[in-house]
């Protein structure tokens, strides 16, 4: 089993963070990892992103990587803030082989059978299905996912609690990604436990 495969077979559902605040990071992940929820994945879609990971880091039991990572300068960015894996919107081929280069469990995102054909074509067979519900739901990753049965996805965007047991009942399917489970505003450690909770027992 490749590295990025363990990961993914960690839990049923990562978290995918937004989070603004460095002071939330380490609530957020207690509550998470208490949950059931280990492998966190850090937006780089803020400007503490990097300390937000620094600080999850911290937090025993947490797998803390980096999510929205562009290009090769993010790449280096994110590994030196120590994040444990690598998760990016699209793939590219520079990112892709500076990725595999590092050796660091790798998640490109794919839309199109030639996404998944390049990344096939880079050593690459797990891939971040985005954005999951925008480019077609389910109907579209089973017709998509067909062709390619040694291929395994996460499926990432708009996936809501209520929708993920139908992402995970897709053979193709190993885990999802959801930002259901810390809601922007205020937070609140034991409602995100609590739906961490609900999210780590779904069945795959």
């Amino acid at each position: 089993m490749s590295p990025i495969e363990t990961l993914m077979r960690k839990a049923p559902v990562i978290p995918v963070l937004v989070i603004e605040d460095v002071a939330q990071a380490a609530p957020i992940a207690e509550a998470l990892v208490k949950g059931g929820l280990p492998v966190l994945e850090v937006t780089l879609r803020t400007s503490s992103a990097l300390e937000v990971i620094r600080e999850m880091k911290r937090v025993p039991g947490a797998i803390v990587g980096a999510g929205t990572v562009l290009n090769e300068m993010a790449l280096e960015d994110a590994l030196e803030a120590g994040s444990e894996f690598i998760v990016s919107p699209g793939l590219t081929d520079s990112l892709a082989k500076a990725a595999i280069a590092s050796g660091v469990p790798y998640l490109p995102g794919t839309a199109t059978s030639s996404d998944i054909m390049r990344g096939l074509d880079l050593g690459l067979d797990r891939f971040k299905f985005f954005p999951a519900e925008a480019n077609g739901g389910i109907p579209a990753l089973k017709a998509i996912a067909a062709p390619f049965g040694m291929v395994k996805f996460c499926p990432t965007g708009g996936i809501t609690a209520q929708t993920a047991p139908d992402w995970l009942a897709l053979d193709a399917v190993l885990c999802c990604g959801g930002s259901w489970l810390v809601p922007k505003g205020q937070v609140d450690p034991a409602a995100i436990e609590a739906a961490a909770r609900a999210a780590s027992g779904l069945a795959r």
